[in-house]
């Protein structure tokens, strides 16, 4: 399954570009998504040009949960769950040794931005090489997938075929690249082994640290917003775990796929998950018909949200307090003049007929 390289701001406030599209939902399938998968995936990435923000940061995570981190201002591998820090009563040299992995990869990466930057005929500018790998586990057929890239600029740059267990160059500049690295076999094999055997025992490894948390169910909270009355309406919902959840606008039970705009599942700072689904183009009339669907796995019922258009939030101004009192005032004058000017009007006519 093609995996892509695109910007995201998460994960402790460190902006950074990162691999994301991954298990995308199906929207034809309405559980696909909701198996029970497990991931472990890790993120290396190197920048020249941006300022404020370390050269080299290595990110790990847990089914979308960030584990760990190491940058070339921290110089050191530390953790970002509280149950991570169970690992050293096992093995009391894991964090040494990952602090050590995290300054020794930081060079090479270096080295290679700057290689690939010449490969594209560039030199100044804001640039990011990265690579990600990891596995993914199924924990009812106990399947396993491994997977590992290479990006640059946010762009696919080289990728490794788990089937053929070969290097598979997407852009012209990587052929020099996958050339070199699928003539190395004994790398190949380390590689694929790893994938396959040693990264799946460490993922559960720390979901078995983490169980509490890793494998709690918590379901989120789900509004409809709408930024104006012309703009999309907006099917929310934050606060959920685990990441394995599907969202979808329904028209008369039936799931839509024209007008609708899926968001991603994006992390929240506390942990959990949140996720957006937008509807467009849709008359004030037929409003009834539709509904929002939010699925968790693991959770048998979905939660479903009418669309009305009284529980819809929005950032819309409405009129300052002031501006109502001064509109009422004016009007409750003007009715006042009017009513005024007709007693007016009406003793006239009856002090001429007098005469």
């Amino acid at each position: 399954m093609k995996r892509k390289f695109i910007l995201s701001y998460c994960y402790c406030l460190i902006c950074f570009l990162k691999l994301y599209n991954i298990l995308k939902c199906s929207i034809l399938r309405k559980f696909h998504c909701l198996v029970l998968t497990h991931s472990l995936k890790y993120f290396y990435t190197a920048s020249s040009g941006v300022p404020n923000f370390p050269e080299f940061v290595i990110v790990g995570l847990v089914d979308e949960v960030q584990t760990d981190i190491c940058d070339s201002n921290i110089k050191r591998a530390v953790p970002k769950q509280d149950w991570m820090n169970k690992i050293t009563a096992d093995d009391p040299q894991y964090w040494g040794r990952q602090s050590q992995i995290c300054m020794d990869t930081q060079p090479s990466f270096k080295a290679n931005i700057e290689t690939v930057k010449q490969r594209f005929n560039q030199t100044g500018g804001v640039h990011v090489y990265q690579k990600m790998y990891g596995c993914e586990w199924d924990d009812e057929t106990g399947e396993v997938d491994g997977f590992r890239q290479y990006g640059y600029d946010g762009e696919d740059f080289v990728v490794w075929d788990l089937k053929t267990n070969t290097w598979i160059a997407p852009t012209p500049q990587a052929v020099i690249t996958t050339n070199k690295w699928n003539h190395d076999n004994a790398e190949l094999e380390y590689r694929k082994n790893y994938l396959a055997q040693i990264c799946p025992e460490w993922l559960k490894k720390y979901l078995d640290y983490g169980r509490i948390l890793m494998l709690r169910t918590e379901l989120p909270s789900v509004s409809l917003l709408q930024k104006t009355p012309s703009s999309p309406v907006s099917c929310h919902a934050t606060g959920f775990f685990p990441h394995r959840a599907a969202m979808s606008w329904r028209k008369d039970g039936e799931e839509l796929h024209e007008g609708v705009d899926q968001g991603e599942i994006l992390p929240n700072p506390d942990g959990s998950f949140q996720m957006s689904v937008d509807l467009s183009s849709v008359k004030p009339e037929d409003w009834r018909r539709y509904d929002c669907v939010f699925q968790l796995s693991g959770v048998k019922e979905d939660i479903v949200i009418k669309l009305d258009k009284s529980v819809i939030k929005t950032n819309e101004k409405s009129p300052p307090l002031i501006a109502i009192i001064i509109a009422a005032v004016a009007v409750l004058a003007l009715v006042i003049g009017a009513v005024g000017f007709f007693i007016y009007r009406k003793k006239s006519v009856d002090a001429l007929s007098r005469f």
